[in-house]
């Protein structure tokens, strides 16, 4: 399969990177095509919700920025994982931007499959984040595949790693 991993910690060395890098580790070994973006490091702006995509722009986003680089890859993978850090209760803003942006072509094309990939050093403050996606894999008609996630004792340990390891089976 084709997986486009999305992760959004600004921080290369931290725990949502390493969560990312696991489930890509994973995914390949398993035989999948894997591709894995750090939005983060992006330029990608919000949605202006000026409705130039769906009138004048027939599916295409006024904004030239970064984005542009991930339509192609949205459109092409089968896998969407989300890999984000939990700000107060949500995902962060580096993962909702890309997120907001594919309102211009409503879902991607392929994408039957998603994951999510979360960590957080407080314990309890994932619920907000878990709903969004939820109602985003309904909305895009994508099956769930699983969600990890990881507080601060379990970042970076062999049980999490597994965890990851059985969504990664779960494909």
């Amino acid at each position: 399969m084709n997986i486009l991993i999305l992760q959004a910690s600004p921080r290369a060395n931290g725990n949502t990177a390493w969560m990312a890098e696991e489930y890509k580790n994973a995914a390949e070994a398993a035989g999948h095509k894997v591709t894995l973006v750090n939005v983060s490091h992006k330029k990608i702006a919000g949605c202006l919700a000026c409705e130039y995509c769906h009138n004048k722009g027939n599916g295409v986003c006024i904004q030239k920025d970064d984005m542009q680089e991930l339509y192609p890859l949205m459109a092409e993978a089968e896998v969407l994982v989300l890999a984000a850090p939990i700000y107060y209760f949500t995902l962060c803003a580096q993962i909702q931007a890309p997120i907001q942006r594919m309102y211009c072509v409503n879902a991607p094309a392929k994408v039957k499959k998603m994951a999510l990939l979360m960590s957080s050093y407080s314990p309890g403050v994932y619920s907000g984040a878990t709903a969004e996606y939820h109602d985003i894999c309904n909305y895009w008609k994508a099956e769930d595949s699983g969600i990890v996630t990881a507080k601060i004792d379990e970042q970076k340990t062999d049980e999490t790693k597994q965890k990851i390891q059985a969504i990664v089976n779960n494909l």
